[in-house]
């Protein structure tokens, strides 16, 4: 992720918890996975192994994108302490994982589609 996706990314965390669409801490974080009101579930990548799996397996279930952040970018961006935020369903979740498939080159795009710009 280069420098301007970061802060991007960072950005658009940050909105997200201004406008009260993100929830944090495992009790929260898990029950938007469940509700079915999560759009997108962002980690930090410095979470344990039994931790990501948790949450690699309520997203599953769900059918809930899951996306892995820097490590230390959660903390950074959003000033909470913790490995997880769930983002609300709707346009800054569309937004978020829009950015971060593009970055981590997740989308094969082989030849059209839209800017994200």
């Amino acid at each position: 992720m280069d420098e301007a996706q970061y802060q991007r990314v960072r950005g658009l965390m940050g909105l997200c918890v201004r406008a009260r669409q993100a929830a944090f801490g495992e009790d929260g974080c898990l029950k938007q996975i469940r509700s079915g009101q999560c759009g997108a579930l962002l980690m930090d990548a410095g979470a344990s192994a039994a931790t990501k799996e948790k949450y690699r397996a309520a997203c599953q279930r769900t059918a809930t994108c899951l996306l892995e952040l820097p490590e230390g970018l959660l903390y950074e961006a959003t000033g909470r302490p913790g490995v997880a935020m769930a983002v609300n369903k709707g346009g800054l979740a569309d937004q978020l994982i829009g950015l971060m498939k593009i970055t981590t080159n997740e989308s094969a795009n082989h030849g059209g589609g839209a800017s994200v710009e």
